[in-house]
Formats: structure tokens, sequence, C-alpha cells
């Protein structure tokens, strides 16, 4: 069957099972150092570490609106749900959007912002895992949205429908709506305009965000008239490592969806590579992660910063398994996830505590980035994690 009828049992759990059992066994009850998490046992599943984690402390009720941090959080504990068929990880991401999406398949949500929409993910996924039609309403909402949401003259949506954020790509766009946009297509049959938009996309934010480094800024303004745009090339002044790496994942989520005969697949191919040559050329040998500011790695006050450093390693594994490309950036994705497994630990109440996450941030100057506040738990870093885990455990 094309889906897996969860109906009234679905229901109960969402009710009777938000509340989490323990962590494994294999994860200590007391504090990790650092060493020993950067060699984890491999009797602790780090993913089901982190859900059990973050279900405790969260209802689904009290873990936030909707958001595309949350959003992807929840991907992230799909994709562990998926592996392990633990009844109540679907159960609560169900719980959640049901917060939001009423029986008749209405949404209060207006998707006048790309962030807004990366929550749509997870409507796609609970058609597609109880078949309700509730759920098709919701997502075809944002795919109705795009038929009039705003674009650059080449074609690429603006970051948001607002005017500070008019005329605007940002790199952290790519990934709020195309993974939304090749998933619905999959499961609504409209594959054959979503793979095209997703596609474009990316070609269109990649050719004008990626500079000769590789590496991509983290916006640009078609109409120069932002503070932060350069007056001659639009494009904002530093490489923020968690933009790069919203685009480097969009980037693996379309080229795994789209067909090998797609037009754009060569083009999208080219960016990939490239940027991969500039992730090698920027990690931290020290410690396998990446900066806060990418290129800047030098400067004292510079920083590694956990959820770019896991949306790397995920999209250079995934690269190499799928041919995308050089095997040998199957070491750097490694070097990648040894770093992040080193930001993970579990403290007295057994709990997993993963650190150095940078907050929700707009674009800015070099001093705005390296200030940022350096969180521990925050769901950019949680989502991240647990999508490069999925991709690497055991590696």
């Amino acid at each position: 069957m094309r889906h897996r009828r969860l109906g009234t049992a679905l229901t109960t759990l969402a009710l009777a099972t938000v509340t989490v059992a323990a962590l494994p066994a294999a994860a200590p009850p007391t504090a990790l150092a650092a060493e020993a998490v950067h060699r984890p046992s491999a009797a602790t599943d780090w993913s089901v570490a982190v859900v059990d984690s973050t279900m405790a402390r969260y209802t689904p009720s009290t873990i936030g609106g909707w958001s595309y941090p949350v959003g992807l959080y929840l991907y992230g504990q799909y994709l562990t749900y998926k592996r392990t068929h633990d009844p109540r990880s679907l159960a609560y991401i169900k719980s959640y959007v049901d917060r939001f999406v009423k029986s008749d398949g209405s949404i209060d949500q207006s998707f006048n912002s790309l962030d807004s929409m990366q929550a749509g993910r997870l409507l796609v996924i609970l058609h597609h895992e109880t078949g309700q039609d509730r759920y098709r309403k919701a997502a075809k909402k944002i795919r109705d949205r795009l038929n009039t949401y705003p674009r650059t003259a080449d074609g690429g949506f603006w970051h948001a429908d607002t005017s500070s954020r008019a005329h605007q790509l940002w790199s952290d766009g790519v990934y709020m709506v195309n993974p939304f946009l090749v998933e619905y297509g999959k499961e609504f049959g409209d594959s054959a305009y979503t793979d095209d938009e997703a596609a474009k996309q990316l070609y269109v934010y990649g050719s004008h965000l990626q500079v000769a480094n590789g590496l991509l800024k983290h916006a640009y303004d078609e109409s120069r008239s932002a503070s932060w745009a350069d007056p001659q090339t639009g494009l904002a002044p530093e490489h923020w490592c968690r933009a790069v790496g919203w685009y480097s994942m969009a980037l693996v989520n379309v080229l795994d969806a789209i067909p090998a005969n797609q037009s754009r697949r060569p083009q999208l191919l080219t960016i990939f590579r490239k940027l991969a040559a500039g992730l090698e050329k920027y990690q931290d040998p020290a410690t396998g992660r990446w900066f806060q500011v990418m290129d800047k790695g030098d400067r004292s006050d510079n920083w590694t910063e956990t959820s770019c450093s896991s949306m790397f390693t995920y999209a250079l594994s995934r690269g190499v398994q799928q041919g995308y490309l050089d095997p040998h950036y199957g070491a750097v994705a490694h070097r990648g996830y040894q770093g992040v497994l080193a930001k993970l630990s579990v403290g007295s109440d057994g709990r997993t505590n993963l650190a150095d996450i940078s907050i929700g941030t707009n674009v800015g100057d070099y001093a705005y980035y390296i200030a940022r506040d350096r969180a521990t738990n925050d769901f950019h870093g949680l989502g991240a994690f647990l999508i490069m885990n999925e991709q690497l455990r055991g590696d």
C-alpha cells in the first residue's frame, strides 16, 4: 500500500506516549568528557538519545510554534523514526502538526516567507504515513502560494514578501522551500513542475551567491539597496557557515530527487563540486569542524559552529555515496563527523547536550556573526545533527 494507515493507534499514541522513555541503557547517567564522546560506544544510538532527550524536554505543545527550526528538528526525528519505527516519534510529530492543521485541511499561515514553508515537509510526511487528505490540502497551500510569490528578474524566490527582504536571495532560503517542493511533487504527482522549479532555484541562487573560492556569500540583493549589499555585486560581505550549510543540504536533496536527465543537473553538480572543494579547504584541521565565518578561521575570535559542521558532513558524505563527489571527500566527512560528536555530551540528568550552535541570524558583518550566542540544544543544531547522524552512524 502507498500509505501506512496508522488510524486510531496513532491517535492514541499521540495522547498517551508523548511522555518519553529514558535514554538507551548504553548512555551513562553522568556527564561524558569530550574525549569519551569523541569515540562514542557503538552500543549508543545517538539519534535515539537526542530524540528521547528532546521529547523529554518538550511536549508537542511546548516545543514551539510553526517554524523552520522546529520543522528541521522534527524532520530529523522522522528520519530516526524511519529506521527505528518507534511509534512515539511519529505520534509526537503528528501531535505537533495537528496544532496548526484543522480537520478540513486549513492552516492559519500566510506563507509570505520561505522560512515559513520549511515545516511543510512534515505535511508531506504525515500524508505519506497516514493517508489523511487534510495534510495534502495544507501542503497545497504552500504549493499554490508559489504561483504568486515574488521573484527576482531571473526567477529566484525572494527571501520574504516584505519590504525589508524585497529582491533578496539568501543562501538559507533554498532549504526552506526546495526539499519540500521535490517531496511534494513525488507524493502528489506534481514532479514535472516541482523538480524543474527546485533545480532552477538552486541554480539561480548558486549563480549569484557562489564565488571563486567555492563558498557562497550569505545573501544577494538584486536592488543593491540593503545596507549590507556590495554596490557592484549586490553580495553580502561574509560566508556565514549555516547559510552555506542550508544550501549544501538542499543541493543534495534536490539532486537525489530530480531525474538523471534533468537539464540543470550538470550545472548543479558543478556548483556542488566547487562547493565541496571550498569546504575541504576551509575545514578546521584541528577539530574537523567549520568556522562561523568560514574563510577567516585564523582570527582569534572566530569559533567552530556545530550546526553547519553537521550540515557539511551530511552533504559531503551523501555526495560521495551518490557519486556526485570524488570518493576522497568521504574522509573530509569523517573528520567532520568526529568533530561534531566531540560537541555532544550527556548531562547528570541523563539527557544529551549539543553545544556551540549559533542562534538564528540575519545578514551582517564579521563582528555580528562572531558575537552571535553559542547555544546548547538549539533546534538548528539538533535537526542538523540527526540528519547527519542518520547518514553517518558508525562511520
